[in-house]
């Protein structure tokens, strides 16, 4: 269960007596990156009870017997040992040192017995690494770095790696996604136990949000396991990577591979960690995300170069992958866009974007405003047509030249709102209007249509 869920999935497990809610123990090993392991020791082990923060009791334990050396060559030391995880409701695993190397046994029967005795398991990031080789996370969704997950769903094939999720609640069990999530994983956690007012008031003493929205799709991009070049299937991931604006299915890519639909899915999900058909989108959104941000094609073309069969699909992908439409990425990436290198063209050009549409037609407004009634007078003398009366800009036309009814209430012609956000719906700026705008004349016989 993600981080979008209202209700917490509940604990199977009851406590044992010498074990305490309250108390949070925090598991640490040598090598591991500091800024993960202080954040349990920032949400748990502060005392905030004058902003309305309940207090824990924090044990901090460590995992082996060996000098804790952690970032940049610091070494701490850990007031407690593995005999203090008896007495915790909450165990908190944080990232590990290396997804290389297995944890110490003890180590891992020390969280096993916990977990029995009805103890809540977290693992932050790489932390799950730990989770899954103790065994506790068999059967069961679980979430890692993005970049780590293959390597955690193939390593685990029991675990349901869901790389998409900042954070999953299974109960008992729960795991988050790199660095940052850690901080989502923890407030969630204290929402669990004392509710959205006390995760609120700790969301700004850390100055975060209390809850942020989306997953891990937006970092996501086209790394796949080291392990995949001597894999049978690499030709195949690695030619669908290059043809992702022909039109092909999955059943296409197991057919290039001589397997199966069935034993084709279940030989990639083993390598990568994800189902080919998710795959296979996630790298189309991705492939839109980039032409979106390099290129000045619209919306329809988009969804063409990176085989989506219509732009529908594309903006029901795009949203649930991003968080918005395809329209509205490309206005907020362009919006933070530093100033410099100009936008690759298209071998459209006469096809002008959204935004400088919307952009133009802003300026066409701003000169109506400034309430000048002898422009189209001026305009009209210079052009020397008289073929057709002319008026202000954004007035409908009605029969034989004239304004209508509609030109009493004039809007300006900003986009309509409940239209959807698409090149295909988007203004555009009649040549008249324009030609006005610019002060050139306007060619007779002309007529204006009313936008939005």
């Amino acid at each position: 269960m993600s981080q979008d869920s209202t209700t917490a999935p509940e604990t199977s497990r009851k406590l044992s007596g010498r074990r305490r809610r309250e108390i949070v123990a925090v598991l640490l090993f040598s090598g591991g990156p500091i800024f993960e392991s202080s954040i349990p020791l920032s949400v748990f082990g502060i005392d905030r009870q004058d902003a309305g923060v309940p207090r824990y009791r924090l044990l901090v334990c460590a995992g082996e017997d060996v000098p804790l050396r952690t970032t940049g060559g610091l070494e701490l030391t850990a007031p407690y040992g593995l005999e203090a995880l008896s007495r915790a409701g909450t165990v908190v695993v944080p990232a590990w040192r290396s997804i290389t190397q297995p944890p110490p046994p003890a180590a891992l029967d020390a969280l096993r017995r916990a977990h029995e005795e009805g103890a809540r398991i977290v693992g932050l990031c790489t932390g799950a690494f730990v989770l899954a080789a103790a065994g506790l996370l068999d059967g069961r969704p679980a979430t890692t770095h993005w970049m780590y997950a293959p390597t955690l769903a193939k390593r685990y094939p029991s675990v349901h790696v869901d790389p998409r999720e900042l954070f999953v609640d299974d109960g008992d069990i729960l795991t988050s996604a790199g660095t940052a999530a850690g901080i989502d994983l923890c407030l969630h956690i204290v929402r669990t136990d004392h509710g959205a007012d006390a995760a609120g008031a700790l969301a700004r003493r850390l100055v975060v949000p209390p809850r942020r929205s989306g997953g891990q799709e937006r970092y996501l991009d086209r790394s796949l396991p080291e392990e995949i070049g001597a894999d049978p299937l690499a030709e195949v991931v690695a030619w669908a990577l290059e043809h992702l604006h022909e039109q092909f299915d999955v059943e296409a890519l197991a057919a290039r591979a001589y397997m199966s639909r069935r034993t084709f899915d279940r030989r990639f999900r083993s390598l990568t960690g994800s189902a080919p058909l998710q795959w296979l989108i996630t790298q189309r959104v991705l492939q839109a995300q980039r032409l979106l941000e390099t290129s000045d094609y619209s919306v329809d073309e988009v969804a063409g170069r990176c085989g989506f069969r219509s732009p529908v699909a594309l903006r029901g992908h795009f949203r649930r992958q991003l968080g918005s439409s395809p329209a509205a990425y490309r206005a907020a990436y362009r919006a933070r866009r530093p100033q410099g290198g100009p936008v690759e063209r298209t071998d459209r050009p006469d096809r002008a974007d959204r935004l400088e549409r919307l952009d133009r037609l802003e300026r066409l407004d701003r000169l109506e405003r400034a309430d000048r009634p002898d422009r189209a007078e001026v305009i009209e003398q210079r052009s020397g047509e008289h073929s057709m009366p002319l008026r202000r800009p954004g007035a409908p036309v009605g029969h034989a030249g004239h304004t209508s009814h509609a030109a009493h209430h004039h809007h300006p012609p900003h986009p309509d709102p409940g239209k959807p956000e698409s090149d295909a719906y988007a203004p555009r700026l009649p040549e008249q209007a324009a030609g006005r705008a610019s002060g050139r004349p306007t060619l007779p016989g002309q007529r204006e249509r009313p936008v939005g």
